[in-house]
């Protein structure tokens, strides 16, 4: 019983010591110090900071301030406004183009280079080729011409349906205008190329003879035969070739070695070549046209 009472008396000693101890208020934080509250504009002196400011707490602070504006380079300033309306009025300085970078100059026979790589024309030996669109038929550059309206005859098997007035192949005149259709139009310019202007070399040829286009007609004349193929518009006869030294020859009388290589050479570029030796009706011309034979082109 004794002891229960002593242990009794201990805890409430203890009990009011820990009383007397106890704050008689919550502990409240410390004052902020008046430099740090900042309501007007921070204007930054010259001179060093207050010592008010200089406290333990805010000793890092002064070097991340912002530096003050010099005074020449105020809003209002003159300096300001001469500085922005120079910046304003100065255009940017021109920068010369390199040399490097500046376009080249077109080469000489560009386009008739262009055309010839494109296989739009072939050029033939001693620059015969013609490459101005100027007058071109058959959406070909080397045959000139006009197109015509469509051709219709009374006779059946007669009429062209879109021919043409060729007066020029591959740079290469005719002596007349010659009415014929397309497809024959680009087999005697194939053959001008590969044929003619080959065969007479350096005798450059700037002339043929036209004997005879498009006219209604039978065979050779013959009554009672079929039609023609120049009454088809797909036939055309040259009697001679006329050269660059004015020299003119001719089929009667100069059916010599040029005019026969010149003469085999159409053979497959035409459907019908036909010449001196072939049937006695071609003794004096030589016959091309574009028909179509069962067994293959028709060369004599």
């Amino acid at each position: 019983m004794q002891r229960c009472l002593g242990a009794v008396a201990i805890w409430a000693v203890l009990a009011g010591v820990a009383l007397a101890e106890m704050p008689q208020s919550s502990p409240r934080p410390m004052r902020r110090p008046v430099a740090v509250v900042i309501s007007q504009p921070l204007v930054l002196q010259p001179a060093a900071a207050p010592a008010a400011i200089a406290t333990p707490l805010l000793s890092g602070f002064a070097s991340v301030r912002p530096q003050p504006r010099p005074a020449t380079l105020g809003a209002g300033s003159a300096s300001a406004v001469m500085m922005a309306s120079a910046v304003t009025a100065t255009p940017p300085p021109k920068v010369p183009l390199p040399g490097s970078l500046r376009p080249a100059k077109r080469p000489d026979g560009l386009a008739r280079r262009t055309l010839a790589a494109a296989g739009a024309i072939k050029v033939a030996p001693g620059k015969q080729g013609v490459v101005s669109k100027k007058g071109a038929v058959c959406g070909d550059p080397a045959i000139k011409g006009e197109a015509l309206a469509p051709i219709t005859s009374k006779v059946m098997g007669c009429g062209v349906a879109n021919p043409v007035k060729v007066t020029s192949v591959a740079g290469v005149r005719l002596s007349q205008p010659a009415t014929i259709d397309c497809d024959t139009a680009r087999a005697l310019r194939t053959w001008v190329e590969r044929g003619l202007m080959p065969a007479y070399g350096r005798a450059k040829v700037v002339e043929m003879q036209v004997a005879g286009h498009y006219v209604c007609r039978t065979r050779n004349h013959r009554p009672g035969a079929k039609v023609s193929e120049h009454g088809k518009g797909r036939a055309i006869d040259i009697a001679g070739f006329t050269l660059s030294n004015g020299k003119s020859v001719s089929v009667a009388r100069n059916f010599d070695k040029p005019m026969r290589k010149a003469h085999k050479a159409a053979c497959g570029i035409f459907g019908t070549t036909l010449g001196p030796g072939s049937d006695g009706m071609h003794e004096d011309h030589l016959h091309f046209d574009t028909a179509k034979h069962r067994s293959g082109s028709y060369c004599r």
